[in-house]
């Protein structure tokens, strides 16, 4: 939880989640070994903050917020680490991952407002009462 809260924080390192929680980085990274074999804290901490990225540029709520302003937000201060690393993880540049998710969602959007309504009648635009 605590983590989840502060990913925002760029000062988020084990280091800083082990003195919040009292206990030694060693010891910490040992209890992450068992809950998330083969990850590193801070790994997950990097995925944590592409995935918040990712959800941020795919609403449509933020289109007018650049790209670079996105991964900042997320603790990405480098706009080419940031479009390599989303590149790596998602097979799209930022840029291509936007573009497409806002028209899949303004697609499927456009296909819900025009199917048959509970009668089973297809949806009229006004001007067919003309």
């Amino acid at each position: 939880m605590f983590v989840r809260q502060n990913l925002h924080d760029p000062e988020l390192t084990p280091g800083a989640i082990a003195a919040a929680h009292h206990i030694s980085v060693s010891y910490l990274h040992r209890i992450f070994q068992q809950q998330t074999p083969g990850e590193t804290i801070a790994a997950w901490i990097r995925g944590q903050r592409l995935e918040g990225a990712r959800r941020d540029l795919a609403d449509p709520a933020l289109d007018s917020v650049p790209i670079h302003a996105v991964a900042a937000r997320w603790n990405f201060p480098r706009a080419a680490d940031f479009t390599r690393t989303f590149r790596a993880a998602y097979g799209l540049a930022p840029s291509e991952y936007r573009l497409n998710s806002l028209a899949e969602r303004a697609q499927t959007q456009r296909r819900q407002t025009s199917k048959p309504r509970a009668g089973g009648h297809e949806t009229e635009s006004p001007s067919t009462h003309w």
